[in-house]
């Protein structure tokens, strides 16, 4: 399992961004809201917590950043054991071993009641909404209520990955920071640093990882990892060995399976994504309608509740037939 944003102290996801949020808090001048804006994977989730951490009174390290704090310190240990009372995490839920597509609009109307009590513990009452993008319209109508009656020392900080498909009127209550990718070399130094990893594997990370330090990462965790290896193993192989294939799909059960079946699927997709813009006009033109079939598969089973072990049978069938056409 890849690290938690909540859990990440030395990632610094934008130096402006939190040099910005900081001297706005210096000043006494701390919007009401934040629009973190930026591609999935640019550190918004990352900068969210560091954000809330310092928010709610831990001991500043400015070692680890403008808005770096200790993880040692009580305020952090809360917001990592996601206990403390000032704080709020709006993201979609787990149930039944299966992550729901949205965030619904019960739990949205818990910010009105969150943000109408005083901070127990800090300065600010903090709440964190990850992302926005998975409210789904009755939610988001909730979450302009709050913004259209800016609560007494309370902050929303929101992650979009698609600001664009946001309620105009939510957007235009926020301050909007924004989250660049991250450079090929500056991707490279980070999992050499992070990870331990040698310049070239590092290297050829930083270039699957599309300019995302999040996918970096997850891509340098032994099982992702482990995943991508596997993945292009299959796409450049003759033949999958079928026996390993069911060997794996026994892994995908509960909610560590379905953790393992996305993983695969994502990196199978990457594998092929890689090998549609190598080929040619035609070869490169198959590839690139099975790496749509597969991008669509992890949404699709979780929506009809299909077999993920059928699933990634059918997927390799599918990766079989566009081998044999050429």
């Amino acid at each position: 399992m890849s690290e938690h944003p909540r859990d990440r102290f030395d990632l610094i996801p934008d130096l402006a961004a939190e040099t910005a949020f900081e001297a706005a808090r210096d000043r006494g001048r701390l919007h009401h809201a934040w629009l973190l804006c930026g591609v999935e994977g640019t550190g918004k989730a990352s900068f969210a917590y560091r954000a809330a951490r310092r928010l709610l009174g831990a001991v500043p390290d400015p070692t680890r950043g403008p808005l770096g704090a200790r993880p040692g310190d009580p305020v952090s240990q809360l917001v990592a054991a996601q206990s403390h009372p000032d704080l709020m995490v709006l993201e979609r839920l787990v149930e039944g071993g299966k992550t729901k597509k949205s965030i619904s609009v019960d739990q949205a109307r818990e910010l009105p009641e969150f943000f109408s009590k005083s901070p127990s513990r800090a300065r600010y009452r903090v709440a964190i909404v990850d992302a926005a993008d998975d409210l789904n319209s009755n939610a988001a109508n909730a979450l302009l209520k709050v913004l259209e009656e800016p609560p007494a020392r309370g902050v929303l900080l929101l992650v979009t990955h698609a600001a664009g498909r946001l309620l105009p009127t939510i957007r235009s209550r926020c301050r909007r920071l924004a989250f660049p990718v991250w450079t090929p070399v500056a991707l490279e130094q980070l999992l050499r640093d992070r990870a331990g990893l040698a310049a070239e594997e590092a290297g050829r990370i930083a270039g699957l990882a599309n300019g995302s330090p999040g996918a970096a990462l997850a891509l340098a965790s032994g099982a992702t990892l482990e995943a991508d290896r596997l993945a292009r193993s299959w796409v450049e192989a003759t033949m999958v060995d079928r026996a390993e294939a069911l060997k794996i799909a026994d892994g995908f059960r509960g909610v560590e399976g379905q953790a393992r079946f996305e993983t695969l699927m994502d990196r199978l997709s990457a594998a092929v994504k890689v090998r549609a813009l190598e080929g040619g006009p035609g070869q490169g033109g198959r590839w690139a309608e099975l790496w749509t079939r597969l991008s669509e598969l992890p949404d699709r089973t979780a929506g009809l509740n299909l077999d993920r072990g059928d699933v990634l049978a059918g997927a390799l069938a599918d990766l079989a037939r566009t081998k044999a056409a050429g």
